[in-house]
């Protein structure tokens, strides 16, 4: 699979309304009151889930991008006032308010959720953020200190561990945001951004930083494997490779399969830790 915006030729649930407006954006503000409504209504389906920013096509496998809704985003930014908003003895002053639909999920105190966002019955915030655009599927979590950026797709019971860092995108409207998909647990600190792609069951060790561009190696073989892509059903870890520069050889940033689970597999952290001690990595 590539990292290529699939053709937006799938009927999208946020009305053409939002098309009309992006050609005339330039001209847009909080006091274009119609425009306003649409966007409105438009991000508050993306709010319910009813539209998303982009998502995996089942049958092509191609992570398809939702170019209105992302559009009907950033227009928010044109047409919304900034306003004062507490929550208890906070004070906040932004164009987005908090998401106030929760529809099931459990959201802890000091965990922050923007309107436009959607959270999944069943799935759990601890004291995290999630950003406008961004989805947590159902039964997953996001752990304390972990962000969601603006778009990234998270799947259905999929763990994001202390400090996990998803990256956003907006710009422009059909770029290709994160995907993490059902099943997958990303470790403590670990950075997953710029349209990187974690596929079902993968399991990513703490620290492990993946982009778009970032190598991928199987370390039973040394094959290379698609860039910016965690294979489905495997243990991934942070490593380097020997690059030769002008000035010198430099240890680059790459990830290394460690192992390849069962499909269905379940993770257990004592079972990923004695794959972890199997290579070394762990003490």
């Amino acid at each position: 699979m590539t990292n290529a915006p699939a053709p937006n030729d799938f009927a999208s649930p946020v009305s053409a309304t939002i098309d009309e407006l992006w050609e005339r954006r330039a001209e847009l503000s909080p006091a274009d009151l119609d425009a306003r409504k649409a966007v409105v209504e438009a991000v508050d389906l993306i709010d319910a889930g009813v539209a998303r920013a982009a998502f995996v096509d089942p049958a092509t496998d191609e992570v398809v991008v939702d170019e209105r809704a992302k559009r009907a985003i950033l227009l928010s930014f044109k047409v919304l006032d900034m306003v004062q908003s507490t929550a208890g003895d906070f004070h906040y002053h932004d164009k987005m308010p908090l998401k106030t639909s929760l529809n099931g999920a459990r959201v802890v105190p000091g965990a922050v959720v923007r309107w436009g966002s959607y959270l999944a019955p069943g799935s759990i915030v601890m004291p995290g953020f999630v950003n406008i655009g961004g989805y947590l599927g159902a039964g997953s979590m996001l752990d304390t200190w972990a962000t969601i950026g603006s778009c990234a797709q998270i799947g259905a019971n999929v763990h994001l561990a202390g400090g996990v860092g998803i990256g956003g995108v907006l710009e422009p409207p059909n770029a290709v945001p994160v995907v993490v998909e059902d099943d997958a647990f990303v470790g403590s600190r670990s950075i997953v951004v710029d349209g990187a792609r974690v596929r079902r069951g993968a399991k990513l060790g703490a620290g492990v930083i993946l982009t778009k561009t970032t190598r991928v190696f199987d370390a039973e073989s040394g094959a290379e494997l698609p860039r910016g892509e965690a294979p489905a059903w495997s243990v991934c870890v942070s490593s380097t490779r020997a690059k030769q520069f002008p000035g010198g050889e430099f240890g680059m940033p790459c990830v290394l399969v460690l192992k390849r689970l069962a499909e269905g597999e379940e993770h257990e952290k004592l079972r990923m830790n004695d794959i972890l001690r199997d290579h070394g990595i762990a003490s």
